[in-house]
């Protein structure tokens, strides 16, 4: 039976984070064993007049499996299938909600070959769908769900039971759900918070990026030419506002393909594809990874940014101040949705159309044109600490702190 607090986290993203319309499909996606997690979203949806909830239920011992076992031939064919059914439903205007609750080490010792030829066949297959969600023609969301390997993950040092519980403690208090009916409020304050220095970067209009730590990070990085900062939620083409990740606290925008230059040091382990990767060490040159190395996962990591012309530059960066409510949770979630939004990071791979003026109505050759990265995959990786400097340089050349010490400096 579903906790109070559970119930509300469940509206909360049906009504806030894909924000369900009148007449609207709904695709779900989840783990069959928090299946009762997602017939409540469904619940939820029908009760705001959506048309049909379509499930895609997910278990993680199937797919490992077939990456164990399945005929190698498998990993190079994309089913029309799940084209079809990805691709029509999206054109229909369907909203898609994720339910998250993946174990961080579901494919630890698969072939790294095998997850980067089906990640890159399907990429390919599924281009138009991924091209529409990235323009955001149809609300999308992201949300985490407590379970047993996951939880056992994050606290090892509790009982099954104690874990999963701990864990559900650390996503309610991220995706600011009290139990008493206020988180859909209290998620339009956060917004508009996030808002009002999304305002202020916009209003700089920086050139360019230059990030310093002492665990050796020191990297500059161009933003794209008439280049937008997001926060707090986004807009669909159809003018529907929607939340893509639940939580967030981060303001983004997008770089310029050829701009980044210099050594980035992750500063927290990444999840990627069912493995863990630590000590992730890139070097860029006019805007492309010229060496990446890991202490583990380094083959599965490489194998990601070479899946094609765009995956070895970045689509994305994003600024997160240490003292965030994710951060403060003093948690590795070994979940890039929690993670990331506690830490500034950097995503390699595909752009958001939306962060640059006029994006979203632009063709991908008008989009490369300005400036923007095109790729199948987008893959967020952390690097802030407590002592990150960021400086941004305008674009007459003056320098002005962005970050101190970690935090914002306005």
């Amino acid at each position: 039976m579903l906790t109070p607090k559970q119930k509300e986290y469940m509206r909360l993203l049906v009504e806030v984070g894909v924000n369900i319309q009148q007449g609207q499909k709904l695709i779900i996606s989840c783990q069959v064993e928090n299946a009762e997690f997602a017939r409540e979203c469904q619940r939820i949806a029908y009760e705001n007049g959506c048309q049909e909830v379509i499930m895609r239920w997910i278990d993680d011992p199937t797919t490992r499996m077939k990456y164990l076992h399945a005929a190698d031939e498998v990993f190079d064919t994309c089913p029309e299938w799940l084209v079809r059914f990805m691709t029509d439903y999206s054109r229909e205007g369907a909203a898609t909600l994720h339910l998250v609750s993946d174990d961080p080490e579901s494919l630890l010792g698969v072939d790294p070959s095998r997850l980067a030829r089906w990640a890159k066949v399907s990429g390919e297959a599924l281009k138009e769908y991924r091209e529409m969600m990235m323009r955001n023609e149809n609300a999308w969301s992201i949300g985490a769900l407590s379970a047993p390997a996951w939880a056992k993950k994050v606290f090892p040092e509790l009982p099954e039971a104690e874990a999963i519980e701990a864990l559900w403690d650390k996503i309610f208090t991220a995706v600011r759900v009290l139990g008493d009916g206020s988180a859909v409020g209290n998620w339009q304050k956060h917004a508009a918070k996030l808002k009002e220095r999304m305002h202020i970067l916009n209003e700089y209009n920086f050139k360019a990026l230059r990030y310093r730590n002492a665990l050796g990070t020191d990297f500059t990085v161009e933003l794209a030419e008439n280049h937008v900062w997001e926060a707090g939620g986004d807009v669909t083409t159809k003018g529907v506002p929607f939340m893509p990740n639940m939580p967030t606290e981060e303001i983004f925008t997008a770089p310029r393909k050829t701009g980044a230059n210099g050594v980035v040091m992750a500063s927290m382990p990444l999840c990627l594809k069912g493995t863990i990767i630590n000590d992730i060490r890139f070097v860029f040159e006019n805007g492309k990874i010229i060496e990446a190395t890991a202490s583990s996962g380094e083959a599965l990591l490489r194998e990601e940014i070479a899946l094609d012309e765009g995956a070895s530059f970045l689509g994305e960066v994003a600024l997160v101040p240490y003292d965030s409510p994710i951060r403060q949770a003093q948690v590795l979630f070994y979940e890039t949705l929690y993670d990331e939004n506690a830490s500034c990071h950097l995503a390699f791979g595909e752009a958001y159309p939306s962060c640059i003026k006029g994006g979203t109505a632009m063709s991908k050759d008008e989009s490369k044109a300005a400036g923007l990265n095109d790729s199948i995959t987008h893959v967020d990786f952390m690097l802030g600490t407590e002592d990150l400097s960021i400086v941004g340089i305008t674009q007459d050349g003056v320098e002005m702190p962005v970050f101190v010490d970690g935090l914002f400096a306005f």
